[in-house]
């Protein structure tokens, strides 16, 4: 299989790189990143990453276009979820595989490179399988890249995406917009994985990675463009905007490893992970495939400081205290016995640094999921600490 071979030794640049510790460790003393400069490679200042995505809606509405993402439906099982699971013929194997790719939402391309990794393997996270066999890459080099852009940004995020992990193969082609995903696969024991469809009536959901990545990276595109930009800086400030930019590119490459880990731990019921359906969107999906006659109802949403009252300000451009919002790389929602989610949060907690939240119940009902009229906002974080993301 083709894969890009770099044309120039490009170094990441050192801002870049000084980014982030290693995922998975303790990063909630993260401090904030400074933004990646275009002109630390040569490239034009005024280079932007997203805006290779102009033209690519032109009915002039405000669409996200990396919100519609691709997902493998199951096979043999019937899942319908987030990962394809196929048993073997070699007995008590199962081949468990997923796809995803998408457009750039960050302007940083070594991090744009990480987000993408974290987010095809987040779905074998949410079926509870821990460890990723084989990570093929698939590219799509945008033809509107100058040649000198090409060989900077494309180096850039193959770095990101093999940071997590090695990647064996691929595909890259040449394409009018710039793309970039993966196929995660993995061969497993039965007791490896967790099958999605077991919630009870009593279980709690469980949410680990808070929401309004897209709204905060759209706002962060607006700080230069004024006729957006006065939509909402009646409600937020241009620091504001960049924290929470900051915030949200720390929770999209970060793994849902260890969430994964603990569901089996703490004997979770099913989980899915929030991408581009939203929260509400990928609940209605995960409750539509119960066993049992069930229904969720969310009663909290946790999102990114300030996100909330942005989202308001732009009327019903997001939808995101409706839970249809998109996120991308998003958390794990988890449907876990009562008794054993608070627990779950505190593992969560005293192994990464980072929170999780139980922002609703399962009960009898049609198999349904709905968010109550009124939900309670958690502010992510809640208090702001100088220096610190979170």
């Amino acid at each position: 299989m083709e894969m890009y071979m770099e044309a120039t030794q490009v170094s990441p640049d050192p801002l870049t790189v000084n980014a982030q510790l290693e995922l998975g460790n303790n990063t909630n003393t993260l401090a904030l990143r400074r933004p990646f400069n275009p002109l630390a490679h040569d490239l034009d200042a005024n280079f932007r990453l997203t805006r290779l995505l102009e033209g690519l809606q032109d009915d002039g509405q405000d669409h996200d276009p990396h919100s519609h993402f691709m997902q493998m439906p199951a096979t043999r099982i019937g899942i319908g979820m987030d990962a394809s699971v196929t048993p073997l013929r070699h007995g008590g194997l199962s081949l468990v595989q997923t796809t995803d790719f998408f457009y750039p939402l960050v302007d940083d391309p070594y991090m744009m490179g990480k987000i993408t990794c974290a987010n095809v393997l987040s779905d074998l996270y949410a079926m509870g399988v821990t460890d990723c066999d084989n990570m093929l890459m698939l590219l799509g080099v945008s033809t509107k890249m100058t040649e000198k852009e090409r060989d900077v940004v494309i180096p850039l995020m193959m770095r990101g995406f093999k940071l997590i992990i090695d990647i064996t193969g691929g595909q890259t082609v040449m394409n009018p917009w710039c793309t970039i995903g993966g196929v995660a696969t993995t061969v497993c024991q039965q007791n490896d994985f967790i099958l999605p469809h077991n919630a009870v009536v009593g279980d709690v959901l469980v949410l680990t990675k808070p929401l309004g990545t897209q709204v905060a990276v759209n706002a962060h595109q607006w700080l230069d463009q004024p006729e957006r930009w006065n939509r909402i800086k009646l409600v937020v400030s241009d620091e504001d905007v960049r924290k929470a930019y900051q915030r949200s590119m720390d929770s999209m490459a970060r793994l849902n490893r260890t969430a994964a880990l603990l569901m089996h731990k703490y004997n979770a019921h099913g989980a899915t992970d929030i991408t581009g359906f939203g929260l509400l969107g990928h609940a209605q999906n995960l409750a539509r495939n119960q066993k049992n006659e069930v229904s969720f109802v969310i009663h909290n949403l946790p999102i990114i400081a300030k996100m909330a009252s942005v989202a308001k300000a732009c009327g019903n451009m997001f939808h995101l205290l409706q839970g249809l919002s998109a996120e991308t790389s998003g958390g794990l929602l988890i449907c876990l016995p009562r008794e054993e989610a608070a627990a779950y949060c505190k593992d969560i907690e005293k192994s990464e640094g980072y929170q999780a939240w139980i922002i609703g119940i399962v009960e009898k009902g049609n198999r349904s999921a709905r968010i109550i009229d009124k939900p309670r906002v958690i502010e992510v974080p809640s208090k702001e600490k100088e220096g610190e993301l979170w």
